[in-house]
Order: structure tokens, then sequence, then C-alpha cells
């Protein structure tokens, strides 16, 4: 193959994956010259990691209002319960289980839940 041939090849390979990053979408801006500059839009995930921090908080929160709702020992034997039945429940046995930040925070939300 000829060097002219695969520079062209290069070529038609830049062409084709700056087209594939256009197909998501693109964005124009003027350049402080003047010049009109257009790029693809950067794909963003919709979940930061503020959202998914603030998820396992709530949920860690969740866990220590029921540990305190039901106390400690009828949470515990609730979860021993879950832990026998089927394989979703045996996941959600792991998932619920006591942690040292969910006892801690049921033990400070228990006085003001009495």
């Amino acid at each position: 193959m000829s060097i002219q041939h695969q520079e062209f090849r290069g070529r038609v390979a830049r062409l084709q994956s700056k087209h594939d990053g256009f197909s998501q979408g693109y964005a124009a801006r003027v350049q402080s010259d003047g010049l009109i500059v257009i790029e693809p839009r950067k794909i963003r995930s919709r979940v930061s990691g503020k959202i998914f921090v603030l998820i396992i908080g709530a949920f860690l929160l969740f866990k220590a209002f029921l540990i305190a709702a039901l106390g400690f020992d009828t949470y515990d034997e609730r979860v021993a319960k879950l832990a026998g039945g089927n394989q979703v429940e045996q996941i959600g046995a792991v998932i619920m289980q006591s942690d040292p930040a969910s006892v801690w925070a049921a033990q400070q939300i228990g006085p003001i839940l009495r």
C-alpha cells in the first residue's frame, strides 16, 4: 500500500471518529479571535458522586431509624429471619445487617423516638 493511501485512510478514520462524536450532539463556541469552533458534546453521567453519597447516607439513616424504632434485639431477629429465606432475601439480610454507623445513629435517634 502506498504512503498516500495510508495517509488517506488515516484521514478517513479521523473523520469517522469525529462524526461518531458529533452523533451524540455538539456545541458551538466563538474563540477570542472570532473563529467559530464546533465540538462534540461531552457525555456526562447523570449520577454524580454527591448524589451517590447522599443515597448511601439516606439508606444508613433509614436503617438507623428501623433499628431505633424496633429495638436492637427485634431488628436482629428480623434480619436473621430474612437470612433464612431465598437468595433475594439473603442478599437483603446482608445489606440490612447492623453496621457501626447505623448502630451509632440509632443510639442517637432512640431517645428522640421514645
